[in-house]
């Protein structure tokens, strides 16, 4: 089976988000953190985690970025477990029967979404629809294999963008100063 585990390709996840995954964690969606919160309040690094974080498992950190792997059957019940306990422990969970089968849950819908080719990076982008939490999971496609790429400067590109025809209506902007710390 296949399953999704964080990757950086860059130092940004360690500045951007309040706390950023180690590479190779198990990953899920974790849209569950934000039940209940409402989005428009978030600011910042916890906005940033909100919008395109990927929820590493034993860091309990974020990550833009997962790569599709190949796992078997007792390194899935493995996240199961880790991720129940860390529902326990860290957000209260009732029991570790509840938080079990939740986390059950949870882990089987990371894999659902690993239909692609081992190797394949997914992006996550989150938002809230209606007062429901929506999240949209796009596969970021080598340059190469895309049809019609420039084969001849294809190596100095890792990723082409694909547009999508999907609006949620809100523009997003960095403040890159402010992120460093830095005044205008």
């Amino acid at each position: 089976m296949k399953a999704p585990r964080t990757i950086r390709l860059d130092p940004s996840d360690t500045f951007v988000f309040p706390r950023a995954a180690e590479p190779g964690e198990w990953a899920v969606p974790g849209g569950f953190l934000f039940h209940g919160v409402d989005p428009t309040t978030l600011q910042g690094k916890d906005r940033a985690a909100f919008r395109a974080g990927f929820l590493g498992l034993q860091s309990f950190g974020f990550s833009t970025l997962v790569t599709i792997v190949e796992v078997n059957e007792a390194e899935r019940d493995a996240a199961i477990e880790l991720l129940a306990t860390k529902l326990v422990e860290s957000l209260g969970a009732p029991s570790m029967a509840i938080a079990r089968d939740a986390a059950r849950e949870e882990i089987e819908f990371s894999i659902a979404l690993c239909h692609d080719p081992v190797g394949s990076v997914l992006g996550l982008h989150r938002s809230m629809v209606d007062g429901d939490i929506r999240e949209q999971f796009r596969v970021l496609k080598d340059a190469v294999k895309n049809e019609g790429a420039d084969r001849l400067h294809s190596h100095a590109r890792a990723f082409t963008i694909v547009e999508s025809d999907e609006d949620d209506g809100v523009e997003e902007t960095v403040d890159l100063l402010g992120l460093g710390g830095l005044k205008r």
